[in-house]
């Protein structure tokens, strides 16, 4: 406990000093909304069981093969992942993350793997939120017959809990009728189009240009390191002023000491160091 409190206090300290905040965020932070941990093939087959009697991995499912092959189980897997997304709240470190924020000069920006769109949910906006793998809550033709990504507003895919296997009409192609998909980017996936992804990557570094002396605080939140995209750019973000704090309860060492490792989870630690600021 000591050592976390000494943590917390050197963290806190860091983000009384900061200009700016860039938040870092891997699949971690939602569990505390109640999102599910994909954490490992259990964890995720206790999310979702149907798939564990069928057998089937996470990064099987999550494979563009499957919207050519078997389009209602792919839009199965991904129609009830929009669903859930949609109505799942985020928690309340979230607003502490915006409220910080808020304060300080040079703003906040985010950099997530994750494709809830939580952040936007949470008040955050859209073109502050690099999304590196892309979002459910936009769409891309399966093929694709033209570079177009549209908003998945509207749409609904029904899904038989049962078997996880979507029924009735499927999501469908503006431009060319086909079948639509998530702009998701998916394992050995070479048909995702990155543009609308790449465009808000640009822009968070053209912020991060702009920001010149000013002095910029790093948090990360739920990455892990079996994909170390979110750590890499977290660390990478940090390297010059140290200033790297790495909320994580199962992972949170920091390298060579450019930083402040906080072992606990999202909420608990944000919530712990808005007490401390405030």
């Amino acid at each position: 406990m000591a050592e976390i409190d000494a943590a917390l206090d050197r963290a806190a300290d860091l983000l009384a000093g900061a200009d700016a905040l860039l938040v870092c965020a891997g699949a971690g932070i939602g569990v505390d909304s109640g999102l599910p941990d994909f954490r490992g093939d259990h964890g995720f087959w206790r999310a979702y069981p149907p798939y564990a009697r069928l057998g089937l991995r996470f990064v099987e499912l999550a494979n563009p093969e499957h919207f050519v092959a078997d389009p209602e189980l792919a839009w199965g897997f991904y129609g009830h992942r929009l669903h859930l997304y949609r109505r799942t709240e985020p928690h309340a470190g979230f607003a502490v993350l915006r409220r910080w924020g808020d304060r300080l000069p040079g703003g906040i920006r985010v950099f997530t793997s994750n494709v809830d769109g939580q952040f936007q949910r949470a008040g955050f906006a859209a073109e502050h939120v690099a999304e590196v793998h892309g979002s459910i809550h936009h769409l891309q033709c399966v093929e694709p017959c033209q570079d177009a990504v549209w908003p998945a507003d509207g749409t609904e895919v029904a899904v038989d809990p049962d078997t996880m296997r979507a029924a009735g009409d499927l999501p469908r192609c503006p431009h060319c009728g086909g079948l639509a998909r998530p702009n998701i980017l998916m394992f050995g996936d070479d048909g995702w189009l990155g543009w609308r992804s790449q465009e808000r990557l640009d822009g968070l570094a053209r912020w991060r240009r702009g920001l010149r002396d000013a002095r910029l605080v790093v948090v990360e939140l739920g990455a892990g390191t079996a994909v170390p995209t979110v750590r890499r750019q977290a660390e990478l973000a940090s390297v010059a002023g140290g200033t790297l704090i790495r909320i994580n309860p199962r992972e949170p060492e920091v390298r060579h000491g450019h930083g402040v490792s906080v072992p606990l989870g999202a909420l608990d630690g944000l919530t712990r160091l808005d007490a401390r600021l405030t």
